[in-house]
């Protein structure tokens, strides 16, 4: 898996596809998708024009998408699976995420899809042990349609738990991560396991600002841009301040996955480790943490109307 890659969520789909085969054409190789994007055909038009035009062949690229809580029973997730390899165009995906560690009720594709969180006014989560879910990935594995598998927004104790039953372990943990939330000690436990790690938000709230008021907390925390801790460093190695953020987390061998309409910018994004960090820079980093987590899975499950079924 390559230590940068091009995330694909909130890609318009007016635009999607010309921004992942611009993507392409400008040297990125590991592509970060789920379900709950909403543009994983026009993700797919992209990857067709480039292999078609001869940029790349399918074993060139890392394609990632994530499993959605709804699909979560053994009877959905081949089938979800399949829909979205056909989505996309593709035989295989090189990596699949459980995206929460949530279990929602089924919802038909031919009726909402994306189906998203509520249903109607009504979030309904199921008795779907992460167990069950587990074993229906592993069987994804068996059957070629994926060649990896792993989880997103899992907690420490939750990959504790899947190591002891997973007959395969989870070769990725897909976590937000930046300066404000650094969880050292998930990271640590990753390491330890020999499990990667690709971190989401990795500039921070200027990922959630244009969310609007549900992320009100985003809009009023300082921009890591123009933190002084950052902008210092990126003065001293004279690259940009996002260029800094990004090589905190792969000089730690942790992938990142930004992404941006901007061709300046996405060959910026993409020439993140041709410079190292001083051991006092990296250490300049850890006055930074806060604790400050922009997408809690908790804060999901608060809607108006709540069932359990």
């Amino acid at each position: 898996m390559p230590i940068v890659g091009f995330g694909l969520w909130k890609v318009n789909n007016d635009t999607c596809a010309d921004t992942v085969y611009n993507a392409i054409k400008t040297g990125y190789r590991l592509f970060d998708g789920a379900c709950d994007y909403g543009n994983e055909k026009e993700a797919g038009e992209g990857f067709a024009r480039a292999f078609k035009e001869g940029l790349v062949k399918r074993e060139d690229l890392f394609i990632t998408s994530k499993l959605w809580n709804t699909f979560h029973a053994k009877e959905h997730v081949a089938k979800l699976a399949r829909k979205q390899l056909a989505d996309y165009g593709l035989e295989y995906f090189d990596l699949f995420l459980i995206h929460f560690p949530i279990s929602l009720g089924y919802v038909d594709p031919a009726e909402k899809y994306p189906p998203g969180w509520q249903q109607g006014d009504k979030l309904v989560q199921v008795n779907v042990p992460l167990q069950e879910t587990w074993g229906a990935m592993e069987k994804l594995v068996d059957e070629g349609l994926v060649k990896n598998i792993g989880v997103s927004n899992y907690a420490g104790a939750l990959i504790i738990d899947l190591l002891r039953y997973a007959r395969i372990r989870p070769s990725v943990l897909q976590i937000e991560h930046h300066p404000y939330l650094q969880q050292k000690d998930l990271v640590k436990l990753c390491n330890n396991e020999n499990i990667a790690i690709t971190a989401y938000s990795s500039f921070g709230p200027q990922s959630y600002i244009e969310l609007g008021s549900a992320f009100q907390h985003a809009a009023d925390a300082q921009k890591l841009f123009e933190h002084p801790v950052i902008t210092s460093i990126a003065t001293a190695h004279k690259k940009d301040a996002s260029q800094v953020l990004l090589r905190w987390a792969t000089q730690r061998n942790i992938a990142v996955i930004p992404k941006s309409n901007n061709q300046g910018r996405l060959e910026q994004n993409l020439k993140v480790c041709d410079f190292d960090l001083t051991e006092e820079e990296m250490k300049k980093f850890d006055e930074l943490e806060r604790g400050f987590r922009l997408n809690n899975p908790g804060d999901y499950l608060s809607p108006p109307v709540y069932i359990f079924a």
